[in-house]
Order: structure tokens, then C-alpha cells, then sequence
């Protein structure tokens, strides 16, 4: 199980009716949106660490300023030949405990491959891998920092294609967002807040958190709320209703959304899958893969074969593509 995942049950069982909401009422829509304001004009502060030129792409690894202090860590991968403006595509990584690939290089030999069929891309590191991060031992502050690193991520993410459009030499119309889990989840979110983006691939997600812990087939869900009571954890959903992305998918519109998911994939059952499916937004496709939550290679083609759609690239190179490792 993925870190959001374990951070969203660890909350929900610590949780008691003292932490519940100051409101009733669910906020409003444009009271959620304001969470993920920020300061554009804040400089991004860019710093090249290095630069590297891997199979007709350069790959440069520097970091930005986040809008909530720090530095982002971030590679910016790019084509070496053919005349922008390139399309651009934003990665976020998943953040499965054990895994080598809990950070931006998750998608990194996939830029490449796109790189070469004319797109850039930007790859950024989550709060939760950057150096210095520390996480909370108390169960409450811990879940509350969850919350808190989701709105980081995207408001990093927003950045982060404020400094693509700045640097020149991207199409503004031709942006693309791919997340895995985690930054799944910041994707949905960013569906409904960041209209620059038109193209999202979300992989392995949970988009409806109020509605997983509350489904009645939810063995697990229902023996948790019945040492926790019903109003507990309502109570947590009502204080941090801008971290649940159900409130955010129904506004994806304009932009085209392509859910994967894996059959093997536990506890995101496919009934969960295409009930999340049906409260996005127009255009949309979902696709399920005989895969765990990790995905496989097919899902990598199908899903670099509907970017390449989108954003009007060359074919990509499927024998290349074929030799990125599975994902562990």
C-alpha cells in the first residue's frame, strides 16, 4: 500500500470528534480553489546543478523555488533536434515505500522516448523525498502534514509550468500532466484548479477519499469507522474537503483525462475505478491492465500513445519504450 493510502487510514483511526470541522457546511468550490493559490510573482530562482545529453535529448538537472520555501528538485528534459515550440509534459512520480523509483527518475527514461518524439518535460521530486524533509511522528500532525505536502505539490507543479512557459520554446496549448498514485491524486486536483493543462494521464488513483472510507463493501473501512465513529471522521473530511479530489474531477472540462488502473491493484477495486471515472469530466478514457498498482509496459505504451495523440507528436519509439525496466 502507497504512502497517501496508509497516511489517510493512520489519520482516520486517530481521529476523534475534537479535530472536527469549524463549519457544517461543506465549503464552496471557489473557497476550496483559493487553497492552491499562489504568488506568481515570486521569483523561480533557477539553479543548474548539471546537464547531460542522453540519445537525441539533454537532460538538466536543477532546482527551482517552491512557493512554499525550499528548493524543488527537478530535471528538464528536452529534444535536441526539430523546431519548437515543443509540447511540454509535467511528471510527478509515486511514492511506494521501498521502491528506488520514489522519485522524479520514476519517468525519466519515458521523457526520453517522448523527448525524441518532439515533447519536453519537466520531472519534479515530492516534498516527501527532498532533502531536509522530516516526517511527523505524531499520527495527527502526521496526517495533517500529508495534507499539507499535497497542496505543496501543486502549487510546485503550477510553478513549475510557469517556469516552462517562461523559459520559451513550449506550446502553451499543447501541455500534458502524467502522475502515478501520489501525484495521481495532486493530477486530479490540478484537473480542476490549473486550466493551462489540457491533457491528463492518472495512474492508479483514488479520487473520491470520502466515498472509499464510507463504501459499505469496504470491510476494512467499515470495522475502522466503527472504532472511530461516523462523525469523527466525517468531521476530518469537512476540515480538509481542498485535499479530497472529488470536489475537483467534475471540473476537469476542457481537458481530456486518460484513467489506468491495474486489476491486480489492492484496495482500488474496478468498481471504485469507474465510479471515480464517471464524476470526471468530458473528454475521458479509463483502461485496466493485468498489473498491480505499479502498472506494466502495456499501460506505458497505451498511455504514451494517447500523449503522442494529444499533443499532435511524432510516433514515438515503441522498440525504445519497450526496454524501460518494469517499475518495482
Amino acid at each position: 500500500m502507497e504512502m497517501r493510502t496508509v497516511l489517510l487510514l493512520t489519520f482516520l483511526l486517530a481521529c476523534s470528534p475534537v479535530v472536527s470541522g469549524q463549519t457544517a457546511n461543506r465549503p464552496r468550490f471557489e473557497e476550496l480553489v483559493r487553497q492552491f493559490d499562489y504568488d506568481a510573482k515570486v521569483p523561480l530562482d533557477v539553479r543548474e546543478v548539471g546537464r547531460e545529453r542522453r540519445g537525441g535529448a539533454t537532460v538538466i538537472d536543477f532546482t527551482y523555488a517552491g512557493a512554499r520555501g525550499g528548493r524543488v528538485p527537478a530535471y528538464l528534459v528536452v529534444p535536441r533536434s526539430g523546431r519548437g515550440p515543443f509540447a511540454a509534459v509535467l511528471y510527478g512520480h509515486w511514492m511506494m515505500r521501498g521502491s528506488p523509483l520514489r522519485n522524479r527518475r520514476e519517468f525519466l527514461e519515458e521523457a526520453l522516448v517522448m523527448a525524441r518524439a518532439g515533447a519536453a518535460s519537466l520531472l519534479i521530486d515530492a516534498p516527501y523525498v527532498r532533502p531536509g524533509f522530516v516526517m511527523e511522528k505524531d499520527e495527527m500532525r502526521e496526517a495533517v502534514q500529508s495534507s499539507e505536502v499535497s497542496r505543496q505539490q501543486v502549487i510546485d507543479f503550477r510553478r513549475g509550468l510557469d517556469l516552462l512557459l517562461a523559459r520559451g520554446g513550449v506550446d502553451p496549448g499543447r501541455v500534458a500532466y502524467v502522475g502515478h498514485s501520489f501525484d495521481a491524486h495532486v493530477g486530479a486536483i490540478l484537473a480542476g484548479v490549473e486550466k493551462r493543462i489540457g491533457s491528463f494521464a492518472l495512474m492508479a488513483g483514488l479520487y473520491a477519499d470520502e466515498e472509499f472510507v464510507f463504501d459499505p463493501e469496504n470491510k476494512d473501512m467499515v470495522a475502522l469507522r466503527g472504532r472511530v465513529g461516523d462523525e469523527a471522521v466525517r468531521a476530518y473530511f469537512r476540515d480538509y474537503a481542498w485535499d479530497d479530489p472529488v470536489h475537483f474531477i467534475g471540473r476537469s472540462s476542457p481537458a481530456a483525462v486518460f484513467l489506468q488502473y491495474g486489476r491486480l491493484d489492492k484496495p482500488i477495486t474496478e468498481k471504485m475505478a469507474r465510479r471515480s471515472f464517471e464524476l470526471f469530466g468530458e473528454p475521458k478514457r479509463i483502461a485496466f491492465y493485468d498489473a498491480g498498482h505499479a502498472l506494466d509496459s502495456a499501460a506505458r505504451r497505451e498511455r504514451v500513445e494517447w500523449l503522442a495523440q494529444r499533443l499532435s507528436l511524432r510516433r514515438p519509439d515503441l522498440k525504445a519504450l519497450a526496454r524501460i525496466p518494469e517499475l518495482k
